[in-house]
Protein backbone atom coordinates (compact mmCIF):
# COMPACT_ATOMS: atom_id res chain seq x y z
CA UNK A 1 0.00 0.00 0.00
CA UNK A 2 1.27 3.48 -1.03
CA UNK A 3 1.41 5.85 1.87
CA UNK A 4 1.28 9.60 1.88
CA UNK A 5 4.50 10.00 2.38
CA UNK A 6 5.66 7.84 -0.34
CA UNK A 7 3.57 9.16 -2.91
CA UNK A 8 4.95 12.91 -1.86
CA UNK A 9 8.47 11.91 -1.77
CA UNK A 10 7.94 9.81 -5.61
CA UNK A 11 6.54 13.54 -6.76
CA UNK A 12 9.09 15.67 -4.76
CA UNK A 13 11.83 13.87 -6.60
CA UNK A 14 9.90 14.12 -9.90
CA UNK A 15 9.91 17.70 -9.57
CA UNK A 16 13.71 18.01 -8.83
CA UNK A 17 13.02 18.64 -5.35
CA UNK A 18 14.96 15.25 -4.23
CA UNK A 19 18.15 13.84 -5.56
CA UNK A 20 20.01 16.39 -7.10
CA UNK A 21 19.33 18.92 -3.84
CA UNK A 22 20.33 16.21 -1.66
CA UNK A 23 18.13 14.40 0.79
CA UNK A 24 15.50 17.29 1.08
CA UNK A 25 12.97 17.50 3.50
CA UNK A 26 9.37 15.70 2.70
CA UNK A 27 6.41 16.37 4.33
CA UNK A 28 4.88 13.26 6.44
CA UNK A 29 1.14 13.39 7.60
CA UNK A 30 1.04 12.34 11.75
CA UNK A 31 -2.14 10.84 13.06
CA UNK A 32 -5.38 12.61 12.62
CA UNK A 33 -6.04 11.95 16.48
CA UNK A 34 -2.54 13.55 17.44
CA UNK A 35 -3.26 17.27 16.06
CA UNK A 36 -7.19 17.31 15.28
CA UNK A 37 -9.17 20.25 16.71
CA UNK A 38 -12.72 18.71 16.33
CA UNK A 39 -13.84 15.57 14.13
CA UNK A 40 -15.27 14.58 10.87
CA UNK A 41 -14.24 16.09 7.37
CA UNK A 42 -13.77 19.87 8.76
CA UNK A 43 -10.97 18.71 11.37
CA UNK A 44 -7.31 20.50 11.04
CA UNK A 45 -4.47 18.13 10.49
CA UNK A 46 -0.75 19.56 11.40
CA UNK A 47 1.79 17.71 8.93
CA UNK A 48 5.03 17.31 10.61
CA UNK A 49 8.26 17.89 8.59
CA UNK A 50 11.25 15.55 9.14
CA UNK A 51 14.24 18.06 9.33
CA UNK A 52 16.50 18.27 6.59
CA UNK A 53 19.28 16.11 6.20
CA UNK A 54 22.79 17.86 5.81
CA UNK A 55 22.89 18.41 1.72
CA UNK A 56 25.27 17.32 -1.03
CA UNK A 57 27.65 19.41 -2.29
CA UNK A 58 27.02 21.24 -5.51
CA UNK A 59 27.47 19.39 -8.41
CA UNK A 60 28.57 22.32 -10.80
CA UNK A 61 30.74 25.38 -10.41
CA UNK A 62 30.83 28.76 -11.76
CA UNK A 63 32.40 32.28 -10.97
CA UNK A 64 29.92 35.39 -10.58
CA UNK A 65 30.21 38.98 -9.80
CA UNK A 66 27.69 41.74 -8.76
CA UNK A 67 27.63 44.93 -10.71
CA UNK A 68 25.25 47.00 -8.67
CA UNK A 69 24.22 46.74 -5.52
CA UNK A 70 21.61 49.36 -4.42
CA UNK A 71 18.94 47.23 -3.13
CA UNK A 72 19.95 44.91 -0.29
CA UNK A 73 18.00 42.10 -2.10
CA UNK A 74 21.29 41.60 -3.32
CA UNK A 75 22.14 39.62 -0.60
CA UNK A 76 19.56 36.70 -0.72
CA UNK A 77 20.55 36.35 -4.78
CA UNK A 78 23.93 35.89 -3.96
CA UNK A 79 22.95 33.79 -0.88
CA UNK A 80 21.19 31.64 -3.76
CA UNK A 81 23.79 31.59 -6.23
CA UNK A 82 26.04 29.77 -3.62
CA UNK A 83 24.10 27.25 -2.50
CA UNK A 84 24.10 26.25 -5.94
CA UNK A 85 28.10 26.55 -6.10
CA UNK A 86 28.64 29.72 -7.48
CA UNK A 87 31.66 31.63 -6.33
CA UNK A 88 31.48 35.22 -6.00
CA UNK A 89 34.83 36.67 -7.03
CA UNK A 90 34.22 40.19 -7.54
CA UNK A 91 31.64 43.14 -7.34
CA UNK A 92 31.19 47.03 -8.08
CA UNK A 93 28.47 49.33 -6.54
CA UNK A 94 27.39 52.74 -6.78
CA UNK A 95 26.80 53.67 -3.37
CA UNK A 96 29.67 54.11 -0.36
CA UNK A 97 27.91 53.31 2.27
CA UNK A 98 26.47 50.14 0.37
CA UNK A 99 30.04 49.19 -0.20
CA UNK A 100 30.62 49.32 3.29
CA UNK A 101 27.72 47.38 4.51
CA UNK A 102 28.98 44.72 1.31
CA UNK A 103 32.73 44.66 2.89
CA UNK A 104 31.86 43.55 6.16
CA UNK A 105 30.01 40.69 5.05
CA UNK A 106 32.31 40.06 1.97
CA UNK A 107 35.59 41.24 2.76
CA UNK A 108 37.31 38.49 0.46
CA UNK A 109 35.67 39.56 -2.40
CA UNK A 110 37.85 42.68 -4.75
CA UNK A 111 35.90 45.25 -5.09
CA UNK A 112 36.01 46.86 -8.55
CA UNK A 113 36.23 50.47 -9.77
CA UNK A 114 34.22 50.04 -12.84
CA UNK A 115 31.10 47.85 -14.33
CA UNK A 116 33.55 47.08 -17.13
CA UNK A 117 36.24 45.07 -14.81
CA UNK A 118 33.15 42.90 -14.20
CA UNK A 119 31.44 43.17 -17.68
CA UNK A 120 34.30 42.83 -19.98
CA UNK A 121 36.32 40.10 -17.30
CA UNK A 122 36.31 36.21 -19.26
CA UNK A 123 35.95 34.47 -15.98
CA UNK A 124 32.96 35.68 -14.78
CA UNK A 125 30.07 33.66 -15.98
CA UNK A 126 27.03 35.17 -14.50
CA UNK A 127 26.22 39.01 -13.46
CA UNK A 128 23.88 39.59 -10.34
CA UNK A 129 22.32 43.29 -10.06
CA UNK A 130 20.48 44.75 -7.90
CA UNK A 131 21.49 48.23 -9.27
CA UNK A 132 18.68 50.90 -9.29
CA UNK A 133 15.40 49.52 -10.50
CA UNK A 134 15.44 51.75 -13.43
CA UNK A 135 19.27 51.52 -14.61
CA UNK A 136 19.50 47.06 -14.14
CA UNK A 137 17.66 46.74 -17.56
CA UNK A 138 20.89 48.80 -19.26
CA UNK A 139 23.56 46.86 -16.80
CA UNK A 140 21.83 43.31 -17.74
CA UNK A 141 22.04 44.40 -21.95
CA UNK A 142 25.65 45.37 -21.79
CA UNK A 143 25.91 41.39 -19.72
CA UNK A 144 24.66 40.12 -22.32
CA UNK A 145 26.43 41.38 -25.07
CA UNK A 146 29.54 40.28 -23.52
CA UNK A 147 28.47 37.04 -23.38
CA UNK A 148 27.31 36.83 -19.40
CA UNK A 149 23.88 35.60 -18.01
CA UNK A 150 22.21 37.50 -15.60
CA UNK A 151 20.37 37.64 -12.62
CA UNK A 152 18.70 40.77 -12.41
CA UNK A 153 16.55 41.95 -8.22
CA UNK A 154 13.10 42.89 -9.07
CA UNK A 155 11.73 44.50 -10.88
CA UNK A 156 14.22 43.91 -14.08
CA UNK A 157 12.85 45.65 -16.17
CA UNK A 158 10.47 49.53 -15.67
CA UNK A 159 9.81 50.69 -19.54
CA UNK A 160 8.65 48.72 -22.41
CA UNK A 161 11.09 50.00 -24.34
CA UNK A 162 13.61 48.01 -21.87
CA UNK A 163 11.76 45.03 -22.02
CA UNK A 164 11.68 44.92 -25.80
CA UNK A 165 16.00 45.76 -26.12
CA UNK A 166 16.29 42.60 -23.58
CA UNK A 167 14.09 40.14 -25.50
CA UNK A 168 16.14 41.64 -28.55
CA UNK A 169 19.69 40.88 -26.61
CA UNK A 170 18.56 37.45 -25.86
CA UNK A 171 17.86 36.60 -28.97
CA UNK A 172 20.75 37.53 -30.70
CA UNK A 173 22.68 36.41 -27.64
CA UNK A 174 21.50 33.69 -26.50
CA UNK A 175 22.66 34.59 -23.06
CA UNK A 176 20.10 33.31 -19.92
CA UNK A 177 18.36 36.35 -18.53
CA UNK A 178 16.24 35.67 -15.33
CA UNK A 179 14.69 38.10 -12.36
CA UNK A 180 14.64 36.66 -8.39
CA UNK A 181 11.05 37.06 -8.03
CA UNK A 182 12.01 35.92 -4.74
CA UNK A 183 8.55 35.96 -2.83
CA UNK A 184 7.80 32.42 -5.34
CA UNK A 185 11.76 31.50 -5.85
CA UNK A 186 13.30 32.06 -2.21
CA UNK A 187 10.01 31.29 0.10
CA UNK A 188 9.94 27.43 0.73
CA UNK A 189 5.74 27.53 1.63
CA UNK A 190 5.63 29.08 -1.79
CA UNK A 191 7.79 26.75 -3.04
CA UNK A 192 5.81 23.45 -1.66
CA UNK A 193 2.69 25.44 -2.71
CA UNK A 194 3.47 24.97 -6.35
CA UNK A 195 4.55 21.53 -5.64
CA UNK A 196 1.17 20.37 -4.77
CA UNK A 197 -0.82 22.72 -7.51
CA UNK A 198 1.14 20.83 -9.96
CA UNK A 199 0.19 17.87 -8.16
CA UNK A 200 -3.68 18.65 -8.46
CA UNK A 201 -4.25 18.24 -4.67
CA UNK A 202 -6.92 21.47 -5.06
CA UNK A 203 -8.05 20.57 -8.54
CA UNK A 204 -7.36 23.38 -10.88
CA UNK A 205 -6.46 26.73 -10.16
CA UNK A 206 -9.06 29.31 -11.22
CA UNK A 207 -7.49 32.10 -8.99
CA UNK A 208 -4.97 33.87 -7.03
CA UNK A 209 -5.04 36.54 -4.49
CA UNK A 210 -2.05 37.98 -3.33
CA UNK A 211 -1.75 40.05 -0.74
CA UNK A 212 1.77 42.15 -0.21
CA UNK A 213 1.70 44.85 2.67
CA UNK A 214 5.25 46.31 2.84
CA UNK A 215 7.10 48.02 5.56
CA UNK A 216 9.48 51.35 4.50
CA UNK A 217 11.36 51.64 7.67
CA UNK A 218 12.61 48.46 8.89
CA UNK A 219 14.44 47.52 12.27
CA UNK A 220 16.98 44.98 10.59
CA UNK A 221 17.05 42.32 7.75
CA UNK A 222 17.96 42.44 3.82
CA UNK A 223 14.32 43.51 2.66
CA UNK A 224 15.57 46.66 1.64
CA UNK A 225 14.70 49.19 4.64
CA UNK A 226 16.62 48.52 7.62
CA UNK A 227 19.27 51.20 7.02
CA UNK A 228 16.08 54.08 5.79
CA UNK A 229 15.27 54.47 2.08
CA UNK A 230 17.84 56.11 -0.27
CA UNK A 231 16.49 59.02 -2.62
CA UNK A 232 15.78 56.90 -5.23
CA UNK A 233 13.23 54.55 -3.69
CA UNK A 234 10.96 58.07 -3.60
CA UNK A 235 10.78 58.59 -7.41
CA UNK A 236 8.56 55.84 -10.01
CA UNK A 237 10.66 57.06 -12.71
CA UNK A 238 13.55 55.39 -10.96
CA UNK A 239 11.78 52.47 -8.48
CA UNK A 240 9.38 52.17 -11.72
CA UNK A 241 6.64 52.27 -9.46
CA UNK A 242 4.35 50.25 -7.22
CA UNK A 243 2.70 48.06 -9.03
CA UNK A 244 5.92 47.63 -11.27
CA UNK A 245 8.08 47.26 -8.50
CA UNK A 246 6.41 45.48 -5.63
CA UNK A 247 3.59 43.91 -7.93
CA UNK A 248 6.57 42.10 -9.91
CA UNK A 249 6.11 39.84 -7.35
CA UNK A 250 2.78 39.03 -7.17
CA UNK A 251 1.87 38.89 -11.03
CA UNK A 252 4.98 36.57 -11.53
CA UNK A 253 3.19 33.97 -8.90
CA UNK A 254 -0.20 34.64 -10.42
CA UNK A 255 1.09 33.41 -13.83
CA UNK A 256 3.39 30.47 -12.44
CA UNK A 257 0.18 29.35 -10.02
CA UNK A 258 -2.65 29.29 -12.69
CA UNK A 259 -0.19 28.22 -15.73
CA UNK A 260 -1.48 31.11 -18.00
CA UNK A 261 0.81 31.73 -20.79
CA UNK A 262 -1.12 34.85 -21.75
CA UNK A 263 -2.50 37.40 -19.97
CA UNK A 264 -3.88 41.09 -19.62
CA UNK A 265 -4.20 43.99 -16.95
CA UNK A 266 -7.98 44.06 -16.15
CA UNK A 267 -7.71 47.18 -14.16
CA UNK A 268 -5.28 48.96 -11.34
CA UNK A 269 -5.12 51.76 -9.86
CA UNK A 270 -2.21 54.03 -7.17
CA UNK A 271 -2.27 56.58 -4.46
CA UNK A 272 -0.19 58.05 -2.29
CA UNK A 273 -2.28 58.11 1.26
CA UNK A 274 0.13 58.85 3.92
CA UNK A 275 3.39 60.51 2.14
CA UNK A 276 2.38 63.88 1.30
CA UNK A 277 6.57 64.70 1.81
CA UNK A 278 7.34 62.50 -1.44
CA UNK A 279 3.98 63.43 -3.60
CA UNK A 280 5.12 61.00 -6.46
CA UNK A 281 5.76 58.41 -4.19
CA UNK A 282 2.76 55.43 -4.15
CA UNK A 283 1.94 53.30 -0.82
CA UNK A 284 -1.07 51.62 -2.40
CA UNK A 285 -1.86 49.64 -5.23
CA UNK A 286 -3.94 47.26 -6.62
CA UNK A 287 -4.55 45.15 -9.87
CA UNK A 288 -7.24 42.85 -11.56
CA UNK A 289 -5.43 40.49 -14.22
CA UNK A 290 -7.25 38.11 -16.31
CA UNK A 291 -5.32 34.95 -18.18
CA UNK A 292 -5.96 32.49 -20.32
CA UNK A 293 -5.66 29.81 -17.55
CA UNK A 294 -6.82 31.75 -14.48
CA UNK A 295 -7.59 34.90 -12.77
CA UNK A 296 -5.49 37.64 -10.22
CA UNK A 297 -5.85 39.88 -7.92
CA UNK A 298 -3.01 41.96 -6.45
CA UNK A 299 -3.14 43.97 -3.69
CA UNK A 300 0.20 46.03 -2.24
CA UNK A 301 0.55 48.39 -0.11
CA UNK A 302 3.75 50.39 1.96
CA UNK A 303 1.33 50.53 5.32
CA UNK A 304 2.90 47.58 7.30
CA UNK A 305 2.83 48.60 11.17
CA UNK A 306 5.64 47.91 13.84
CA UNK A 307 3.82 45.87 15.77
CA UNK A 308 3.93 43.08 13.50
CA UNK A 309 7.47 42.29 13.90
CA UNK A 310 8.67 41.75 10.54
CA UNK A 311 8.74 43.73 7.36
CA UNK A 312 5.00 42.30 5.87
CA UNK A 313 2.33 39.66 6.42
CA UNK A 314 2.99 38.62 2.86
CA UNK A 315 -0.29 36.28 2.09
CA UNK A 316 -0.56 34.07 -1.04
CA UNK A 317 -4.43 32.20 -1.64
CA UNK A 318 -4.97 30.01 -4.35
CA UNK A 319 -8.64 28.84 -5.04
CA UNK A 320 -8.92 25.77 -7.08
CA UNK A 321 -11.47 23.55 -8.51
CA UNK A 322 -11.55 21.18 -5.46
CA UNK A 323 -9.82 22.99 -3.02
CA UNK A 324 -7.59 26.08 -2.00
CA UNK A 325 -4.55 26.87 -0.19
CA UNK A 326 -3.30 29.92 1.72
CA UNK A 327 0.47 30.71 1.81
CA UNK A 328 1.44 32.71 5.05
CA UNK A 329 4.84 33.70 4.19
CA UNK A 330 6.76 35.37 6.98
CA UNK A 331 5.02 35.07 9.66
CA UNK A 332 1.33 33.79 11.31
CA UNK A 333 0.22 37.06 12.89
CA UNK A 334 -1.28 36.59 16.28
CA UNK A 335 -0.28 33.03 16.96
CA UNK A 336 4.08 32.79 15.54
CA UNK A 337 6.65 34.62 14.47
CA UNK A 338 7.38 31.87 12.10
CA UNK A 339 7.14 31.84 8.35
CA UNK A 340 6.71 29.51 5.72
CA UNK A 341 2.98 28.96 7.06
CA UNK A 342 1.34 26.45 4.14
CA UNK A 343 -2.95 25.83 4.88
CA UNK A 344 -4.64 23.62 2.51
CA UNK A 345 -8.50 22.86 2.31
CA UNK A 346 -9.82 19.94 0.60
CA UNK A 347 -12.69 17.56 0.55
CA UNK A 348 -11.33 15.60 3.14
CA UNK A 349 -9.59 17.90 5.85
CA UNK A 350 -8.03 21.10 6.24
CA UNK A 351 -4.41 20.96 7.34
CA UNK A 352 -1.23 23.13 8.36
CA UNK A 353 1.91 22.10 6.94
CA UNK A 354 5.17 23.51 8.28
CA UNK A 355 7.55 24.11 5.43
CA UNK A 356 10.80 25.45 7.09
CA UNK A 357 12.63 22.43 6.53
CA UNK A 358 12.20 22.11 2.62
CA UNK A 359 14.89 22.98 0.28
CA UNK A 360 15.01 26.19 -2.38
CA UNK A 361 15.89 24.59 -5.43
CA UNK A 362 16.09 27.85 -7.53
CA UNK A 363 20.06 28.32 -6.91
CA UNK A 364 21.10 24.81 -7.63
CA UNK A 365 18.28 24.88 -10.29
CA UNK A 366 19.84 27.87 -12.22
CA UNK A 367 23.52 27.10 -11.57
CA UNK A 368 23.07 24.10 -13.33
CA UNK A 369 21.18 25.83 -16.74
CA UNK A 370 23.97 28.00 -16.69
CA UNK A 371 26.53 25.21 -17.13
CA UNK A 372 23.89 23.05 -19.15
CA UNK A 373 21.91 25.86 -21.01
CA UNK A 374 18.73 24.81 -20.00
CA UNK A 375 15.84 27.09 -18.28
CA UNK A 376 14.58 24.58 -15.19
CA UNK A 377 15.33 27.26 -12.45
CA UNK A 378 12.85 29.77 -14.27
CA UNK A 379 10.55 29.79 -17.23
CA UNK A 380 12.18 33.12 -19.29
CA UNK A 381 8.78 33.42 -20.66
CA UNK A 382 7.20 33.65 -17.78
CA UNK A 383 9.56 35.95 -16.14
CA UNK A 384 9.44 38.71 -18.66
CA UNK A 385 5.35 38.66 -19.17
CA UNK A 386 5.51 39.10 -15.52
CA UNK A 387 7.67 42.04 -16.41
CA UNK A 388 5.31 43.23 -19.36
CA UNK A 389 1.67 43.41 -17.07
CA UNK A 390 3.20 44.88 -14.14
CA UNK A 391 4.94 47.67 -16.62
CA UNK A 392 0.91 47.89 -18.65
CA UNK A 393 -0.55 48.57 -15.14
CA UNK A 394 1.66 50.64 -13.84
CA UNK A 395 1.39 52.82 -16.76
CA UNK A 396 -2.33 52.34 -17.15
CA UNK A 397 -3.47 53.04 -13.53
CA UNK A 398 -5.95 55.27 -12.82
CA UNK A 399 -4.43 57.53 -9.85
CA UNK A 400 -6.61 57.67 -6.95
CA UNK A 401 -7.66 60.79 -4.46
CA UNK A 402 -8.93 59.89 -1.00
CA UNK A 403 -10.39 62.79 1.00
CA UNK A 404 -9.35 63.45 4.42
Amino acid sequence: MRTGFTQRREFLKQAGLVGSLGSAAIIAGLPESAMAFGGGVGRVVEDAVIPAQADEAPKYHIKFGVCGMSHDHIYGMIGAITRGGGELVAAWGGEEDKLAVFRKRFPNVKIVKTQDEILEDPSIQLVLTSQIASERAGIAVRAMKDGKDVLSDKPGITTLEQLAEIRATIKETKRIYAILYSELLEVKAAVYAGVLVKQGAIGKVVQTVNIAPHQIFQHAGDAGGGGGRPEWFWHPEQYGGILCDIGSHQVDQFLFYTGSTEAEVVESQIANVRHPDHPQFQDFGDMVLRGNRGLGYVRLDWFTPYGLGTWGDGRLFILGTEGYMEVRKYTNVGVSHQGNNLFVVDAKQARYIDCNAMPLPFGPQFVADIVNRTHLAQNQHEALLAAELVIKAQNSATWVKLEE
